[in-house]
C-alpha cells in the first residue's frame, strides 16, 4: 500500500520555524514583515521576527491573504472531522494516473502545497516547478515537478530542494538527506537499498545519484541528491516503475 506522501511534511511540520514563517503586509501596503506565527485571538495575531522580537498586529488591518491564511490555518472554530486519507494518494490527494487538470485542481485546494507564480504563467510552463511544499524538507524549500505518459496522466513526482553550491553540500544537503531517510523509513519500512550521501565530485551535471530505494506496492520512491551545472540539490522521487536495487559502488 502507498502511503500518502503528505505524512511526510505533517511530521516535518512539527519542526519549529518551518511553514509558520511568511510575509506579513498590511491592506494598505505600508507595513511588510517576515515573521513567524506565534497566536491568535479574535481580534489580534502575534509575530516573532527571526530577532525574538514580538508584535501584535489587528488581523482587520492585514491584507487579505493574510486574513485567509489565519482562517485557513489557525481559525478560531472547532476543526471538522477529517475522513480518512486514500491509501493510493502519493502527495496529499495526489494519485498516480491523474490528468493534468485533476493535478492542477488538487494541488491548488491542497493545504501541503503553495503556488509560486501566477496562474496564468502556468500554460507556457506547464505544472514543473508552479508549486513549492508549505514544510520544508530538513531546512530546504522543495519544489514538486512532475512527469506525464503520452496519454497525459501523471506518472512520477519529484521533489526537489533548491540548488545549492557545492560548498552547501555537507552544510545543508547532508542535514536534509538524513532526516530524509529518518522521515521516509518512518513511512515505508526499512529501506530495500541504501547507501552513503553520493559525494558530489561523483555526480555528472544533469543526473540524479540515488542512495535509497524503497518499493511499494503500485511504485517505489527514491532518495538520492542531484547536479545541474555547479549546484546540487536533495530529490525525493516517486515513480510507478518497480525499481530493482542495483549494487551501489
Amino acid at each position: 500500500m502507498i502511503r500518502p506522501l503528505v505524512a511526510l511534511f505533517v511530521a516535518v511540520s512539527a519542526m519549529p520555524l518551518s511553514a509558520e514563517t511568511r510575509t506579513w503586509k498590511s491592506a494598505d501596503g505600508k507595513f511588510t514583515r517576515v515573521a513567524e506565527f506565534v497566536s491568535r485571538d479574535a481580534d489580534h495575531v502575534t509575530i516573532r521576527d527571526a530577532n525574538g522580537r514580538q508584535a501584535s498586529v489587528e488581523i482587520s488591518k492585514l491584507n487579505l491573504e493574510d486574513q485567509k491564511w489565519l482562517d485557513e490555518y489557525h481559525s478560531l472554530s472547532a476543526p471538522s472531522p477529517q475522513s480518512e486519507p486514500d491509501p493510493r494518494a502519493l502527495f496529499d490527494t495526489l494519485k498516480f494516473n491523474d490528468s493534468r487538470e485533476t493535478v492542477l485542481a488538487k494541488l491548488k485546494a491542497s493545504k501541503f502545497a503553495e503556488m509560486t507564480m501566477d496562474e496564468t504563467f502556468i500554460g507556457r510552463s506547464g505544472l514543473n516547478g508552479v508549486f513549492r511544499t508549505r514544510q520544508k524538507i530538513g531546512d530546504l524549500n522543495a519544489s514538486l515537478y512532475f512527469d506525464w505518459t503520452d496519454g497525459g496522466k501523471l506518472q512520477e513526482i519529484n521533489l526537489q530542494t533548491d540548488a545549492l553550491p557545492v560548498e552547501s553540500y555537507q552544510t545543508a544537503i547532508a542535514p536534509s538527506w538524513k532526516k530524509s531517510i529518518e522521515l521516509l523509513s518512518e513511512l515505508y519500512g526499512k529501506p530495500m537499498q541504501k547507501g552513503p550521501l553520493p559525494a558530489s565530485n561523483s555526480i555528472n551535471s544533469g543526473s540524479f545519484s540515488p542512495s535509497h530505494l524503497w518499493n511499494l506496492d503500485g511504485g517505489s520512491v527514491l532518495l538520492g541528491t542531484a547536479r545541474e551545472g555547479p549546484r546540487y540539490q536533495l530529490v525525493v522521487r516517486f515513480t510507478q516503475k518497480k525499481i530493482q536495487p542495483i549494487a551501489l559502488p
